[in-house]
């Protein structure tokens, strides 16, 4: 990138960063349990709900507990579970007409980021009726309270339960956006263990990379503070300590219980200080190729943290200290090195590869490109890259 450019992009972080202490920003409250639901819903004084899930937690009958304790309660749900795994406009557009004729005054987001990203859109949507959710793409275009808003996260490893952003893909042109604002971060979020224990091995794994990705791009950003900082960290022992247990023993509960409290902490982190070019690859490819975005996140991680070199090895050794890879005597560079080392090695244990088989070699300047426009000049990466530059990880990822 050349010197203007870096300039723009390092003047308009600093801005946000300066900004960030004043900005409406929120946790979700919390509940342990789908059984907490109608009590909430009802204390909120709402009681037509519209969940919204996808086949893939429908065919294992996840919602069932949900729906069970709805209907005890003598609630009115109805059920959208097309979404898919990037979320698309006609979803969105579909689970909104649901919402409508149903009159419903609540969204329950059941799923992975992808059910969860289609609900913040579809609540976008429907208090502002006139505007496209391409009107909403960027930051800070919704404005408007969304109607009670609830996220279920069945992967430990979006974040989405406690974003601003909803990503969406254009059912049309395949071009994946986001929209970023206050009003979509869900009233409440629901961590329940339970509803995260059919997860297969493989899924558990890529979610819980994901969430990593989101620990380690928020810590080594140029944004932090303490309160993210501290939020990355307690994420990135938390995967440490159970992703492997999660990944062996689906059932163990205690591990489930401590990726989503990782994967919480890790959406906290980077809701504030923001991520950086893997997620901006990643979107790229799940846009275009519908790579599921854990995955995506998982394979590109070690391949840019080793890029950006020198310039993140004291923040790495600071989270390697928290992995119990490495102590405060261990140099940075060895430290930082080792950490990325394990990264590789959890993928190697997890069956995780080091390509993305779907990029064509003429689809890397588009790519690039959309990479290039989501990033620059809102993420604040250690190192800046421009479109061209950007183009190296795609054709690593080809792997020839």
């Amino acid at each position: 990138m050349n010197q203007a450019g870096k300039i723009y992009c390092r003047a308009f972080q600093t801005v946000f960063k300066i900004a960030l202490p004043v900005l409406p920003y929120r946790k979700p409250k919390l509940a342990g349990s789908v059984k907490a639901l109608p009590e909430i819903i009802e204390k909120n004084k709402c009681s037509r709900i519209l969940i919204i899930t996808d086949p893939g937690i429908q065919k294992l009958n996840l919602t069932a507990r949900l729906e069970r304790a709805l209907k005890a309660a003598g609630m009115f749900y109805c059920v959208y579970g097309k979404t898919s795994a990037n979320p698309t406009t006609d979803n969105v557009y579909e689970a909104l007409k649901l919402y409508q004729e149903n009159a419903c005054d609540a969204i329950i987001g059941f799923g992975g980021g992808s059910s969860m990203d289609c609900a913040k859109a579809v609540g976008a949507r429907a208090v502002k009726p006139r505007q496209s959710l391409a009107k909403m793409k960027g930051i800070l275009k919704v404005h408007k309270r969304l109607p009670l808003l609830i996220a279920v996260p069945t992967t430990a490893g979006t974040g989405s339960e406690t974003t601003l952003a909803a990503v969406i893909t254009d059912a049309q042109t395949r071009h994946k956006y986001a929209i970023n604002d206050f009003p979509l971060i869900p009233r409440y979020a629901v961590l329940d263990p339970k509803a995260t224990l059919s997860l297969p091995p493989f899924i558990t794994a890529t979610t819980g990379l994901d969430a990593l990705t989101h620990a380690v791009e928020a810590y080594i950003g140029r944004s932090t503070m303490p309160d993210t900082r501290r939020d990355a960290q307690k994420a990135v022992r938390l995967i440490f300590e159970n992703l492997d247990t999660a990944y062996r023993d689906g059932q163990n509960i205690e591990a489930r219980k401590n990726m989503l409290k990782a994967s919480f902490y890790a959406g906290c982190a980077f809701t504030k200080s923001y991520v950086g070019y893997v997620h901006a690859v990643a979107h790229s490819l799940g846009g275009e190729y519908n790579v599921p975005h854990g995955l995506a996140n998982a394979v590109i991680l070690p391949m840019v943290l080793e890029y950006y070199g020198p310039s993140i090895y004291k923040k790495l050794h600071k989270l390697a200290i928290e992995a119990k890879l490495a102590d405060e005597k261990t140099p940075h560079e060895e430290a930082a090195k080792t950490f990325i080392q394990a990264i590789r090695d959890m993928k190697k244990r997890f069956g995780i590869g080091d390509t993305i088989p779907e990029i064509r070699e003429e689809d890397i300047p588009k790519l690039s490109h959309y990479a290039d426009k989501e990033a620059n000049p809102l993420y604040p990466v250690p190192v800046l890259m421009n479109a061209s530059e950007l183009e190296i990880f795609y054709k690593n990822l080809m792997g020839h």
